[in-house]
């Protein structure tokens, strides 16, 4: 198996809360708890978000290959609705605590 990431960004106009829609806290639930199982099964070592309204999620998991980690990032619930947009890249962990 092989390390990817995949970075996500909110579209803009999620930027401010009141713009939230009760359908898109849903689906960002099923993004989190899509990501808590994988990463109880292993599949994802990390995923986060950074603290600033206009920042950017992570998620470092492993794929087979390219082609299914992309799989892999476009079967997120929040980039297949289309409230986040998301790139995936190969990655290497050089250090860990």
């Amino acid at each position: 198996m092989n390390e990817y990431i995949y970075i996500l960004k909110l579209i803009p106009r999620l930027h401010d809360e009141k713009n939230w829609t009760e359908s898109e806290h849903e689906i960002i639930s099923q993004h989190f708890l899509r990501l808590k199982k994988y990463c109880e099964e292993g599949i994802v070592f990390t995923a986060g978000k950074t603290v600033d309204d206009k920042g950017f999620g992570i998620v470092i998991f492993s794929a087979k290959n390219e082609e299914e980690a992309t799989l892999f990032m476009k079967e997120d619930p929040a980039v297949k609705h289309g409230i986040m947009n998301a790139e995936v890249f190969p990655y290497r962990t050089a250090l860990a605590r």
